[in-house]
């Protein structure tokens, strides 16, 4: 018989030491896999590292791309520390980054860019923060459930998106905005330490930092732990958990909403419906895997970008299907997820004549 138990709290290097081991089984496991498609594992690894960090392009690319994710992952665990199920990180971002996307087209030449940049991220903040607020005055007020909610909002954001691609489009014709301002650059990121994703960086440390002393230290911090432990518990202590819940999925919003105005002003200078790419959803597992330590989604963001780089590479190099490549992607993922379950549980074999008595 099998019996699963809860372990005691566990140690640090516990479970460090556990996590080194899954990525380790990860690549052998992978290896195997390899191996028997007829490949040299070794050269498939440095194969993946030179796709992601091959040329100064790709290492910005990947730069690029886990930003965005980073911040998400930022603004989910807000929500997810309250344990409010927020699943609309992909609406928000998307709100975030149509209202930045106006400001630029239309204001875009007319304001200042430093000044438009400030007034894009204060819009983008603002709108994402709605996003985020009007689940959570539903569940504050009806408990409603936040994560059919949430859901549902990134449909109507996606829509919204859509809308406003079709009425900005630019060529006519080719279903897209076009990069905005490609000439110009008005609203565009100014390039800082000579590199356009100078300025992401400093802003997504910056926020790391913030939200890390915000969660830790802060009362607000407090009490968003306190009501994810117990809500009984909360209102014993005199804490409005109402109050508490409206505040921090504003925060969480008004975050997420804050990566789609990095991902148009900062990444792409556009706006579609790929916007968002399901980062949304990658948030969470960067979040939960992070266990809402700020820093460390920094290097889950940069492992799972690292990965998906990696795997195109390796389906060009080699002439693998992006199957293929996925599966060793997905290989990697489950042990790295499924570490985490050795970590928190221990599985105990017992014979049948021990279970019976």
């Amino acid at each position: 018989m099998l019996n699963i138990v809860k372990k005691e709290e566990p140690s640090k290097k516990r479970e460090l030491a556990t996590r080194l081991l899954a990525v380790v089984a990860a690549l052998g496991a992978t290896a195997i896999i390899m191996a028997f498609l007829g490949l040299n594992p070794f050269e498939v690894y440095a194969k993946m590292i030179e796709g992601a960090t091959g040329t100064a392009y790709r290492f910005q690319e990947t730069i690029n791309k886990t930003i965005p994710l980073v911040i998400l992952s930022l603004g989910i665990a807000v929500a997810f520390k309250m344990k409010f199920w927020n699943i609309g990180a992909e609406g928000q971002i998307l709100i975030g980054g149509v209202i930045t996307a106006g400001f630029m087209r239309f204001y875009g030449g007319t304001i200042p860019t430093p000044v438009l940049l400030v007034l894009m991220a204060a819009v983008s903040l603002t709108a994402g923060g709605v996003w985020g607020v009007i689940p959570a005055t539903f569940k504050a007020r009806w408990n409603t459930k936040e994560t059919l909610f949430t859901l549902m909002m990134n449909y109507v954001a996606i829509q919204i998106t859509s809308y406003c691609v079709a009425l900005w489009e630019f060529p006519v014709g080719s279903n897209t905005v076009g990069v905005i301002h490609q000439q110009t650059k008005y609203g565009w990121f100014p390039e800082i330490f000579g590199q356009e994703y100078g300025l992401n960086v400093i802003l997504v440390m910056t926020l790391t930092v913030g939200m890390y002393i915000y969660l830790k230290y802060s009362k607000h911090g407090y009490e968003i732990t306190v009501v994810g432990d117990s809500e009984n518990t909360a209102r014993y202590a005199g804490i409005s958990v109402k109050k508490v819940t409206v505040r921090t999925m504003a925060i969480s919003g008004a975050i997420c909403g804050l990566a789609g105005f990095i991902a148009v002003a900062g990444v792409g200078h556009t706006i579609s419906t790929s916007t968002a790419g399901g980062r949304g959803f990658t948030a969470i597992i960067v979040a939960w895997l992070a266990q809402f330590n700020t820093f460390v989604m920094i290097l889950i963001s940069l492992l799972l970008v690292f990965l998906q780089k990696g795997a195109i590479q390796i389906a060009t190099q080699f002439g693998l299907n992006d199957y293929a490549s996925n599966i060793i992607t997905g290989i990697i993922l489950f042990f790295i997820l499924g570490s985490e379950f050795f970590i928190n549980y221990r599985v105990i074999i017992r014979s049948r004549k021990e279970g019976a008595k």
